[in-house]
């Protein structure tokens, strides 16, 4: 399955579901903006990465 398959996709990951915290970057595919998203338990939570001036940040080859 290739990403143009799926909406989001996991960039990056840190820790583990044995770790007291898993932290994720995803991206979605259709218009390259990423995410931050962390699983802490029961909980997540899901934010924008946002650049220096508040604007979400988006993969190059999406940009126009």
């Amino acid at each position: 399955m290739s990403s143009k398959d799926v909406r989001f996709e996991t960039i990056y990951k840190e820790g583990s579901a044995f770790s007291s915290s898993v932290k994720k970057i995803i991206r979605d595919n259709e218009t390259g903006v990423e995410y931050l998203l962390i699983e802490c338990g029961y909980g997540v939570s899901v934010t924008p990465l946002l650049d220096k001036d508040g604007k979400p940040i988006v993969e190059a080859k999406y940009q126009f």
